[in-house]
């Protein structure tokens, strides 16, 4: 363990596996204090078996972050168990329906903005309301190359609210500032996750997919939560409001 985000307190949503999980092992391993978020509790232990396993503590919280009524709760359990609330990140998502925009009906683009972009706001207006108590900190919405730099066919849904999400944060960050509250995005290029696996579930797939990005590879998890332990602590103390790009490279090729 690292002593970098020693006394700090962070709640991560998503964290039952890939990026989330990640994130939220990286952050104990540096010294925070997690709550571990998700709608299985089964992931989530493992994840907080895995924190223990390096002498890093981690409890589960069971919530369904599209519901503020569990987001609230989520948030009031963070505060109860280690009374403040310093790092947020929000990693959590789902795979709904796809395909050309003309096939895709309003209810399924719904489910996509109800994943990744009213989930982030909820998890971010209460995150940031603890936040103020505790004398600021640090929100982390997880995003994604696709819609940003590249545009994918068949993903509107989930490229509207992954865009959307940049001008959440960058107005979070702007009316928070003065509060002591930092806002940024970490946009990801592809990650070796359950998600990614499902979306290419082919070798030849996944090997198309690496050789989008300069790197000719996809992240492990791991590389993308080195980055939001960045974010989270206070070597990041004058970044707010930005984009950071932990893509491969897809932006360049």
């Amino acid at each position: 363990m690292t002593h970098r985000l020693e006394g700090r307190v962070a709640l991560v949503t998503g964290a039952g596996s890939g990026i989330g999980r990640a994130t939220a092992l990286a952050l104990a391993n540096a010294g925070a204090r997690v709550v571990a978020a998700g709608r299985r509790t089964g992931p989530l232990e493992e994840t907080v078996r895995l924190a223990a396993e390096k002498g890093g503590r981690v409890v589960a919280h069971a919530a369904d972050v599209t519901r503020e009524e569990d987001v609230e709760a989520l948030v009031r359990f963070t505060l109860e168990t280690f009374g403040r609330l310093d790092v947020g990140v929000n990693a959590a998502g789902g795979t709904f329906g796809g395909g050309p925009a003309h096939t895709l009906d309003a209810a399924t683009f719904r489910e996509w903005l109800d994943g990744y972009l009213v989930s982030a706001f909820l998890s971010t207006k209460h995150e940031v309301g603890a936040m103020l108590k505790s004398g600021g900190g640090s929100v982390i919405n997880i995003g994604t190359f696709v819609g940003h730099t590249k545009a994918v066919p068949g993903t509107s849904g989930y490229a509207a609210a992954k865009t959307g999400l940049i001008g959440l944060t960058r107005t979070v960050a702007a009316e928070y500032a003065s509060q002591g509250i930092r806002a940024n995005v970490l946009v990801s290029g592809g990650a070796d996750t359950p998600m990614f696996r499902s979306w290419n579930p082919s070798e030849e797939q996944r090997a198309a997919a690496a050789r989008l990005h300069a790197l000719q590879r996809i992240a492990e998890p791991e590389e993308l939560a080195h980055a939001a332990v960045f974010l989270a602590s206070g070597e990041s103390s004058f970044v707010t409001g930005t984009v950071l790009t932990a893509d491969g490279g897809v932006s360049l090729v």
